[in-house]
């Protein structure tokens, strides 16, 4: 009797993971509430479900105070994969595990059950409040005016899906990747309605995509394509440490000064190349003949990469040396002034700065990060914190230029002949032996702007 329930337990465990993947489409209430209720805070711009809300009956002082106290609620908190190279898996965030619960529950009892201990009671019972009060507001501003439009949408985007076998390019991302996805677990797919929009946002998380749709939207190759664009995220991010491991030496042991900034660029050209490239060229007939990411850096490298990514695809093989070995050559050969490119290159900082002001103005100047880190103090410690990275290096010097300057040149190689005057401003970069730029800013008077554009 023991071997026999064995033998069953074997066999439903095998076809968890033999099965294929399946992506369960729907419409999130609760979480298209919370979305509605972010949107409505005074730190987002304009946009639709403000407008409504603005010339609404509910534009009340009471209403407006629960958004306020809405946005203050810290459900933001972090932790990282540590044995896993720098960069090469994703941060995991609380506001992720919110979102997941949201759509994945059907009330806000289980919500909270599901959610406690990610972030506080106290917290947790603020915040399904708030979606509780605006549900009943949402519904009669938003979904309910364009609630026929948008579950036509809906059927429509799940009968596209299986009539099109979406699910096989999930399939594609895993070989090609050489990544792996437990079958067992379905992809949670929540949409939610988007009025008077000519376009629409998404984004994926562990095993959930979400986007907003437009009630009038005409192309479903482009919904897909972008959806496939954010699930090879989620593919690259569920490498294995193996592999992970592998490829990170890869870039570092080429002998190219490009690796590294190719290597900061990868993860947005590949799921860029797969999704906006080969899943819409498939979808299509044809390839988008357009700007493939609103970025100029990956969408022209993912364009570059295009071939190399398809010849892969086509022969069914995982990346792999050869792989990176061309991707870096596509790079330095087509791209060779990307490394000095601020606008490129600061996608990718840590920032060490006494002045909390600076992080704000390079915000405003270089609004595209991939990934950014900083700290407010110029020490030993902080400095060897940022070596251990392989991001853009800034160092703001406004005060003890003469001390800080001292500093950096002992714990930078690199600057060990530098001849900085400490009484003068400048702005100063140089490549190092890590193959990622170090930025050192002196500032006297002039604004970080000003700084910064003097950089050749």
């Amino acid at each position: 009797m023991k071997n026999k329930i064995l033998l069953l337990f074997l066999f439903l465990t095998t076809l968890g993971f033999a099965q294929k993947p399946t992506f369960k489409i729907k419409y999130s209430e609760q979480l298209a509430v919370f979305v509605f209720l972010q949107s409505l805070s005074d730190n987002y711009p304009e946009n639709v479900f403000k407008t409504e809300f603005e010339k609404s009956k509910y534009n009340t002082e009471k209403y407006k105070t629960i958004i306020s106290n809405f946005d203050k609620l810290n459900i933001y908190y972090s932790y990282r994969f540590d044995e896993y190279p720098f960069g090469s898996k994703k941060t995991m965030q609380t506001e992720d595990i919110v979102k997941k619960n949201l759509i994945e529950t059907e009330n806000l009892t289980d919500f909270k059950l599901r959610t406690i201990g990610f972030i506080s009671s106290k917290t947790l019972s603020d915040f399904a409040e708030s979606i509780s009060a605006f549900t009943p507001i949402y519904n009669e501003l938003i979904y309910n005016p364009n609630k026929e439009k948008f579950e036509k949408q809906v059927e429509e985007i799940k009968k596209y899906s299986n009539e099109h076998n979406i699910e096989n390019y999930f399939q594609t991302g895993l070989t090609f990747y050489n990544s792996s996805w437990d079958n067992s677990i379905p992809f949670e797919i929540a949409f939610y309605p988007l009025p008077n929009s000519e376009g629409f946002t998404a984004q994926a998380f562990c095993n959930n995509f979400i986007s907003a749709v437009q009630t009038d939207l005409k192309s479903h190759k482009d919904l897909f394509s972008v959806m496939l664009h954010e699930t090879y995220h989620i593919i690259y991010d569920e490498q294995s440490l193996e592999v992970k491991t592998q490829i990170d030496q890869y870039f570092k042991e080429s002998k190219s000064k490009y690796s590294n900034y190719a290597y900061q660029l990868m993860n947005e050209a590949l799921a860029t190349a797969l999704g906006n490239g080969y899943v819409y060229g498939k979808l299509d007939g044809q390839i988008d003949p357009g700007d493939w990411y609103n970025k100029k850096y990956i969408s022209l490298m993912a364009k570059q990469i295009y071939p190399l990514v398809t010849e892969y695809i086509d022969q069914k093989k995982p990346m792999d040396k050869n792989f990176i070995d061309s991707y870096i050559n596509l790079y330095e050969v087509n791209f060779p002034d990307w490394i000095n490119e601020l606008n490129n290159i600061m996608s990718y900082r840590y920032v060490l700065t006494e002045n909390e002001d600076d992080i704000n103005a390079i915000r405003k100047m270089y609004r595209y990060r991939s990934r950014t880190e900083g700290e407010y103090q110029i020490t030993e410690a902080s400095i060897e914190k940022m070596k251990k990275t392989s991001l853009t290096k800034v160092i703001i010097i406004s005060k003890n230029s003469t001390e800080k300057i001292k500093l950096l040149k002992n714990e930078f190689l690199e600057l060990k002949n530098w001849k900085a005057n400490a009484n003068k401003e400048f702005a100063h970069m140089i490549l190092l032996n890590d193959k990622s730029q170090l930025i050192v800013i002196n500032q006297k008077t002039s604004t970080i702007e000003t700084l910064f554009k003097s950089i050749k």
